[in-house]
Order: structure tokens, then C-alpha cells, then sequence
């Protein structure tokens, strides 16, 4: 997947999802200018009781914490360099304290969060990452003590509801779950309904680039059913005029869309079948274009024609 488009959408979703938790800096520069951490989060000692709605990530924001998200599997040379930016942010923690005549506890420490959606057991190795099942799931990796590290693999994440909120930063198959999950939670889930938005951004930031990736196709078609859903509930519920007739719009360019990135183009024969595909329920119409092949797809509309 195209590295900056996603590093943004990582940044924002867990900025969004922490922002009740306390405060989040994106892009923090370091004093020396240096290096930049993706995302450095300090909690709100008043909300961080009210995590345990974002599972496993509420769990990692209890402390001051150092977020370092990877779209591809992180490389040793990466994962050294966040150590140094951790140490960087520490010294500076410790001349705050200095300056304040105190002692740094291990609770106003900052910690670092390597996310990654696989590593290799010998990288795990080199840098003595070692897992605590007493404690902690499968997949959280932790660095030698002093260090105040982890590696989480996103994809030996167990399946459960307290792991989704990171698995939606997976990859292929884990990804594609954990959305079929997010989609079953209560539509008046507030975290829900964060994610989808942030999920249909990336999803239109996509489809605006040429020469997608095949994982980049299979993500914006694993992310439409919803979306046309959503124009459904709006067309039936709103009114007016006007915006039924956005709506009906906004639905012909998404038909139009998923064709183009399953097929390429939009010929005139799949043209003719726009008007009947929009008639099929959301969820369905999405999987029929994923599904289907061109012929198929001519051969099963064109009766209604």
C-alpha cells in the first residue's frame, strides 16, 4: 500500500481514537530537529479509566507512550531508529525533571509501541524481543526491560474484540477480518462510527490514485459495501429532494468506481448495467463485483435491461 496515504490514515486513527484519553502529537520533532516521532501520546490521568473501549490500544495509552505504526514489516535499521528517537524523548524528560527538582517515576517514563504487521523470528531474536503470556496476549513482543519497548505483530494478534482496534492496521487477510468485525458492532457504536470515516477517507484518497496496487483495489473493494450502504440509510431516511438526488449520484459514481477498480475501465456494455446494479442491496452489490467476472457480471443484468 502506497507508504504516505497510509502513514497519514494510521497517524489520524490513532490520534482519533486516544483523543478522549489524553493528548496526542503527530510528527513531534525532537529538540536537536533531528528525528520525528509519528505519534507521541500523554494521557489524561482523569479519562484513562475509560479506555478499556479501544481494547489492547487503550491498554498501551496508560502511560506517556511513543507510537511508531509500520505499513510493511519493520526492518532492523527502523527499529533502532525508534529506539533512539525513545531515548531522545527520555532525555528530555529527564532535564524536565531536573529543572523541576524531582525524580522521574517509571509510570511518567514514556514507552514505545513498534507496530508492524508481521516480524521474522530472527529479527525478534536480535533484538531479545520476548513475549509475556502471564501477563500479556500473543503477538506483544517486549525488548529487554530498560529498554521500555515492544514489538506488536499485528497478525499474531489474537481474533478477539480487545485486539480489533490495532488488527484494522493490518494487512490482507487479518485486515479484511478485522473489518468484517467492525462492520457487526452496533451502528451506534461511537468508535464505529470514528473508524468508518476515517476508513471511507482513505478509501476515496485511494481510488483518486492511478496504477493501484492489488492490495490497494482489494482494500477499496472490502470497504464499499458499507459505504453504499450508508448512501442507502441516507436516501430513505432524508429528505429532501435534493439530497436524494446527491445520494442516488454519489451511488452511481461508487457503482462506477468498483467497476473501474475491478476492470480497468467502464466500457459502454458495463455502462448499461450501472441503473440495475444500483438496485441491489449495498452489501451485495459490492461482493457481485468482487466476485464476478466481466462476463458474468453482462450475462447475469442483462436482462434487465
Amino acid at each position: 500500500m502506497t507508504r504516505f496515504i497510509y502513514d497519514e490514515f494510521t497517524k489520524k486513527y490513532i490520534q482519533e481514537l486516544l483523543r478522549q484519553l489524553g493528548q496526542t502529537e503527530t510528527s513531534k520533532t525532537m529538540a536537536s530537529q533531528r528525528r520525528e516521532i509519528d505519534i507521541f501520546f500523554t494521557p489524561n490521568p482523569e479519562n484513562i479509566a475509560d479506555a478499556s473501549h479501544i481494547g489492547l490500544l487503550g491498554r498501551l495509552a496508560t502511560t506517556p507512550a511513543v507510537f511508531e505504526p509500520f505499513s510493511n514489516p519493520v526492518k532492523p535499521r527502523e527499529i533502532c531508529s525508534c529506539l533512539v528517537k525513545l531515548l531522545d524523548i527520555k532525555a528530555e524528560f529527564e532535564r524536565q525533571s531536573v529543572r523541576e527538582k524531582r525524580r522521574l517515576t517509571l509510570a511518567e517514563s514514556p514507552r514505545l509501541w513498534i507496530m508492524t504487521p508481521t516480524a521474522s523470528a530472527a529479527i525478534l531474536a536480535d533484538f531479545g524481543a520476548t513475549l509475556d503470556l502471564e501477563n500479556w496476549m500473543s503477538g506483544v513482543y517486549f525488548l529487554p526491560r530498560g529498554l521500555q519497548s515492544a514489538i506488536i505483530v499485528l497478525h499474531q494478534l489474537p481474533p478477539t474484540p480487545e485486539t480489533l482496534w490495532l488488527r484494522i492496521l493490518g494487512t490482507g487477510k487479518v485486515q479484511k477480518q478485522a473489518l468484517q468485525e467492525l462492520y457487526q458492532l452496533p451502528p451506534d457504536n461511537p468508535t464505529r462510527e470514528t473508524t468508518l470515516e476515517l476508513l471511507y477517507n482513505l478509501r476515496e484518497m485511494l481510488e483518486a490514485r492511478q496504477n493501484l496496487a492489488p492490495e490497494e483495489r482489494e482494500l477499496i473493494m472490502e470497504l464499499s459495501p458499507l459505504y453504499l450502504q450508508r448512501l442507502q440509510t441516507v436516501k430513505e431516511e432524508g429528505i429532501q429532494e435534493g439530497v436524494q438526488q446527491g445520494v442516488q449520484q454519489g451511488q452511481r459514481r461508487l457503482v462506477e468506481s468498483l467497476l473501474q477498480v475491478k476492470f480497468g475501465t467502464v466500457d459502454a456494455e458495463l455502462a448499461q448495467i450501472i441503473e440495475a446494479l444500483i438496485e441491489v442491496p449495498p452489501l451485495e452489490q459490492a461482493q457481485l463485483i468482487l466476485q464476478l467476472s466481466r462476463e458474468e457480471l453482462l450475462a447475469r443484468f442483462s436482462r434487465d435491461f
